[in-house]
């Protein structure tokens, strides 16, 4: 296991606002040599606590302009159960997050569509279709002013 010591956490903290920054600026910034923060960088990853780096989209530029967050409560609670909503969820394009959440549901969905016709087919013929849910909630997002999703 990596310790995560504050050198690390600088490195982590730059590469989540920037993960395309060089190496050579990534060292200036954290205040280490270039190989000395490219041994560390690569520890990173080798162990894990690095998973990947990815793309920040824009969901409106892309036109996928609304998008709101679903509570989902399952009307059976069994890992069967849970298993095939979870399938389902991986298999819709639309639910660009999955979340297995304790309380009164058990899942909270982030869903990104293009209009409110997209998201009432979603709701209707996708979601509202699965045997296995007994009720969705709907918050439509308004604004995001924080958003810290990579």
């Amino acid at each position: 296991m990596t310790k995560i010591d504050d050198i690390n956490r600088r490195i982590l903290r730059e590469l989540s606002r920037d993960g395309r920054i060089s190496n050579t600026a990534l060292a200036e910034r954290v205040g280490l040599s270039p190989s000395a923060c490219l041994r560390r960088v690569q520890e990173l990853e080798r162990t894990g606590v690095i998973k990947g780096y990815r793309a920040v989209l824009d969901p409106q530029a892309m036109g996928q302009g609304f998008v709101a967050m679903l509570g989902v409560g399952l009307s059976v609670h069994t890992k069967k159960s849970q298993e095939d909503f979870e399938k389902a969820m991986a298999r819709a394009p639309q639910v660009r997050e999955c979340h297995n959440i304790t309380g009164v549901i058990e899942y909270l969905l982030r869903v990104e569509v293009e209009d409110i016709a997209a998201f009432k087919l979603f709701h209707t013929e996708i979601l509202g279709a699965l045997p296995q849910v007994n009720s969705i909630t709907t918050y439509v997002v308004m604004g995001s002013p924080k958003d810290e999703r990579g």
